[in-house]
């Protein structure tokens, strides 16, 4: 079993990934931020490090997938590799932080490892206002992303609405953190977790 958490920065994908691992005991997967060397200098010179950042989380990301589905076990995680594909990406391009070439370079190397990847068996797409995203970034206080321009996140959103529009690879559940408050109250959770059994189990 493989389940997807997609959403824009801020929209809680993390947490919701950790409160689902445990409660259905899967494996959990992060987005790797913490060791990854060109976040900080991605958010300081977007132009310059863009292509640099989203090979290294597609080859990340695909590297983690291979090694979960190889394991066998259920798991769940936290961003998929088609958001770098057909958000991050083509939106740097568009507001000119990624050239042409260095665009057509990456969706080439991500048609061959697509090529290897199945998508998720069910995807959970955190939709979230831009003032929510920004104060739930603003809450965590991750200093890199203090520089986070509005513009960014509201392309990012567009982009988001467009892809969750068209998606047919598999199941899927969209959850408004707008009106869901999943991070501190169990009801919302419950709810969640409830649209998630009816979508994989038929449980009404």
């Amino acid at each position: 079993m493989h389940i997807a958490v997609a959403g824009n920065i801020g929209s809680g994908k993390t947490t919701l990934t950790r409160l689902l691992a445990s409660h259905y005991k899967w494996e959990p997967h992060f987005e790797d931020v913490d060791e990854n060397p060109y976040l900080n200098d991605f958010y300081t010179d977007m132009q310059r490090w863009s292509f640099n950042l989203q090979v290294y989380f597609l080859t990340s990301r695909f590297a983690q997938i291979l090694s979960v589905r190889e394991s066998g076990k259920d798991f769940i995680q936290d961003r998929t590799i088609y958001e770098d594909a057909f958000i991050f990406a083509p939106n740097l391009h568009s507001m000119g932080l990624m050239t042409t070439r260095d665009f057509e370079n990456f969706f080439s190397m991500f048609n061959l490892i697509g090529s290897f990847v199945q998508p998720p068996d069910l995807l959970i797409y955190l939709r979230a206002s831009v003032p929510t995203l920004v104060r739930q970034i603003q809450s965590r206080g991750r200093d890199y992303e203090a520089s986070i321009r509005l513009d960014y996140l509201k392309s990012l959103n567009e982009r988001y609405e467009s892809w969750i529009g068209s998606y047919t690879r598999g199941k899927l559940l969209i959850i408004d953190v707008d009106e869901n408050n999943f991070k501190e109250d169990k009801e919302d959770l419950g709810m969640i977790i409830h649209k998630i059994d009816t979508e994989l189990h038929g449980l009404f």
